[in-house]
């Protein structure tokens, strides 16, 4: 049996239940939705980066679909069904006659609640961005690591490839030197981390990862971000580096206007997986997905049936390909430290401050609260023991804030430290840490009355921060010595004291350039 003819029966509700489904139509698929399920089928097409042609390998593809996605989105992928012909000439869902077909079988989840629309109608929050971010590290975690020990030539090719796909659309919308600088910055890129992208393969970095990790391929169900429809008809775009795997999200965050979103993935991503000698390669992996996306989004322009459909998509492939430049740009970077009592809203405002910074997606926060968790092997969010505040653990954990913060610094990332440091000598060594890596300092005491202090701390739930408000008063009793730095009162205002921050290292940033 055709193919087409099977696709016409499905579409009518054979072998379905009998209405006819919601059809979607996409280049290598066929989508039909029912009431509660969803069944994708694979079109019998070959191109040069997937071959479905025949029906066995639809069949292996439907399976192995299947298998990657249940690592993630169990509840969602349910099983790889055979569309079967029947004695009587009618079309089930593995039934007894003979296999003319094969589908992915999926429960049905609400569209609108996908990542990419959650973004666009302001319906995302940081504690959904903080869980989404914990799924990807999650699994990252578990991924299987693929054993390769050449990361150069994961990343390479994708350069030569963009650039042949880039030149299809020249003038529509791209000019020629644009994508001759931006390849030039990338390969560029490529030769100057070389060492660093094969190191990183060969320490297992490189692993059977997402592949296609935007925003789209992200739902909201039950409540918990749910990555869905990884890439499994090609090894070359799923064994990938980790961070390779992130910068998708970051990438496709940063597109959207929600740089915030970005960071705070980043960030927290971060505070699970030590992967901060792999941050020079944030830059050039970001600009890879944003290349990927000019020249996919290209082609899409010129299959829209409007011109002003054409007319938008070439602006946002435009746009793409600005970013993909941008990506690669890399200013001084700059050590902020911010300081105070608890409850002075340090926290809240390093996430405030970060996104700001350059490269996309902004500043390191290193807080020294989830590094002393991690000493412990606890969760951001679990609270400590006293005996966790000893003065030994406060060396070991001021010791590996410092030396990440030197290691983030040279990797051309800005640093927001974010401790009390009401210790004189902590706030010295702050300033020795910028000196040493040559790059400008910025420190900001906050501080705010001692009533607003103990309502806020009080306050808290589900927060980093094990301080109560017994050790804020030890705190305001002990004092922190005279104080050089910046002073912000952040007791009227958190927002005119993020305005006044942000202003103030804006003011630095156009001396340093000037």
């Amino acid at each position: 049996m055709r193919q087409e003819e099977v696709i016409s029966r499905l579409a009518k509700g054979e072998a379905l239940g009998g209405c006819a489904p919601e059809r979607i139509d996409t280049h290598i698929s066929v989508v039909f939705l029912t009431a509660d399920r969803a069944y994708k089928l694979k079109r019998a097409v070959k191109l040069s980066y997937l071959d479905y042609a025949s029906l066995a390998a639809r069949q292996q593809y439907c399976e192995a679909e299947i298998a990657i996605n249940r690592r993630t989105a169990p509840e969602i992928y349910l099983k790889a069904a055979a569309v079967t012909l029947e004695p009587d000439g009618g079309l089930a869902l593995d039934g007894d006659g003979e296999p003319v077909e094969w589908v992915v079988e999926m429960a049905r989840f609400d569209t609108e609640k996908t990542f990419d629309r959650l973004a666009a109608s302001g319906d995302l929050d940081e504690a959904l961005v903080r869980s989404l971010a914990d799924e990807i590290a999650s699994f990252h975690a578990a991924a299987d690591s693929v054993g390769t020990e050449d990361g150069v030539s994961i990343v390479a090719p994708t350069v030569e490839t963009g650039v042949d796909e880039m030149r299809q659309w020249i003038g529509r919308p791209f000019a020629a030197d644009d994508i001759d600088a931006l390849a030039n910055a990338q390969r560029a890129s490529i030769d100057a981390h070389r060492a660093l992208l094969d190191g990183r393969a060969q320490a297992g970095k490189v692993r059977h990862c997402h592949g296609d990790l935007h925003l789209r391929n992200i739902c909201l169900v039950d409540g918990k971000p749910t990555i869905f429809d990884a890439i499994e008809f090609s090894d070359a775009f799923s064994n990938i580096d980790v961070l390779y795997d992130l910068a998708f999200l970051l990438m496709d965050f940063c597109h959207a206007c929600h740089g915030e979103y970005a960071n705070l993935v980043l960030n927290r991503y971060l505070v699970h997986a030590d992967e901060f000698e792999g941050l020079p390669l944030i830059p050039l992996f970001q600009s890879l997905r944003a290349m990927i996306r000019a020249h996919v989004t290209a082609k899409a322009a010129g299959e829209q049936a409007t011109e002003a459909g054409t007319r938008e998509m070439r602006d946002e492939a435009d746009a793409y390909l600005r970013l993909a430049r941008d990506m690669l740009k890399m200013p001084t970077p700059r050590l902020v430290a911010l300081g105070g009592f608890s409850g002075t809203g340090k926290s809240t405002l390093a996430r405030r401050i970060a996104p700001g910074f350059r490269p996309a997606p902004g500043a390191v926060i290193l807080n020294s609260d989830p590094i002393r968790k991690a000493l412990f092997g606890k969760a951001p969010e679990e609270r400590l023991p006293q005996s966790a505040y000893a003065p030994d653990t406060d060396a070991k954990v001021f010791w590996t804030m410092f030396d990440r913060a030197e290691s983030v610094l040279k990797s051309g990332f800005s640093v927001v430290l974010d401790m009390t440091f009401r210790d004189p000598e902590l706030r010295a060594r702050a300033e020795r840490t910028a000196a040493a890596c040559g790059v400008p300092f910025s420190g900001f005491w906050l501080h705010a009355a001692p009533e607003i202090l103990v309502s806020r701390v009080a306050a808290r739930t589900g927060d980093t921060s094990d301080a109560t408000t017994d050790v804020l008063q030890h705190q305001l009793a002990s004092g922190a010595g005279e104080i050089g730095w910046e002073k912000v009162d952040t007791g009227a205002s958190l927002g005119k004291s993020h305005d006044r921050i942000a202003a103030a290292i804006e003011a630095l940033h156009r001396a340093d350039a000037g």
